[in-house]
């Protein structure tokens, strides 16, 4: 089934009050009053023009492309943890800039996962040649043209083009009349996924 994407108005920050930490696979995962997995990514971008995007490719799936993300951790704010993980799985350094806001996604299988993901525009300054991911899974990165980036989407995560949607909407480059103080309380969107009991396909949010 493809995803349905059912997109409202909504605060760009979840809730920091009555948070579950739970441990698992060796990991604290936070989770909001509401059961949200929390996480934060960052659309990492070359210049103010934002005609291309990099990507790295998937732990799970090495010949697929994905956006760098990854869980909240406890005590961290999520604009620091989406710098975080930018460094750890691309090994880049930049200035973070807007909030595209908070993209919410449940996927159903055989259990139920539920995200939502802050997602933060980064104008990267730096490159590393080394970085933790390379060194430890072979984890690459690479520059795309929008295009180009929806379409590797679309194959793999189908779910984060609505972050490139979001990122070319809220660009004053590209609308001119937008106003980004519009922006204060950014689009949420909220994304569920089913699979086909008739296939194997499976999306969600984990890298």
């Amino acid at each position: 089934m493809n995803p349905r994407e059912d997109l409202r108005r909504g605060c760009p920050r979840c809730n920091n009050n009555n948070n579950m930490v739970k441990e698992k696979a060796n990991s604290i995962r936070i989770y909001d009053s509401e059961g949200y997995r929390r996480r934060a990514a960052c659309i990492c971008v070359k210049s103010d023009l934002e005609d291309e995007v990099l990507l790295v490719t998937s732990s799970r799936r090495p010949d697929s492309w994905i956006v760098p993300g990854g869980g909240v951790e406890p005590e961290e704010e999520p604009a620091v943890t989406a710098l975080r993980e930018v460094r750890e799985e691309a090994g880049v350094l930049g200035q973070l800039g807007r909030c595209l806001g908070t993209f919410e996604v449940i996927t159903r299988d055989n259990t139920e996962h539920k995200h939502r993901t802050e997602v933060w525009v980064m104008r990267v300054t730096e490159e590393l040649p080394e970085w933790e991911d390379s060194r430890a899974i072979g984890r690459k990165r690479k520059w795309f043209t929008i295009p180009e980036a929806l379409l590797q989407l679309g194959q793999h995560k189908p779910v984060q083009r609505s972050y490139l949607h979001s990122l070319h909407n809220t660009n004053p480059r590209h609308n001119p009349t937008s106003q980004l103080s519009n922006h204060s309380h950014s689009t949420m969107a909220s994304i569920e996924l089913m699979n086909n009991s008739s296939n194997n396909t499976h999306l969600s949010e984990h890298s």
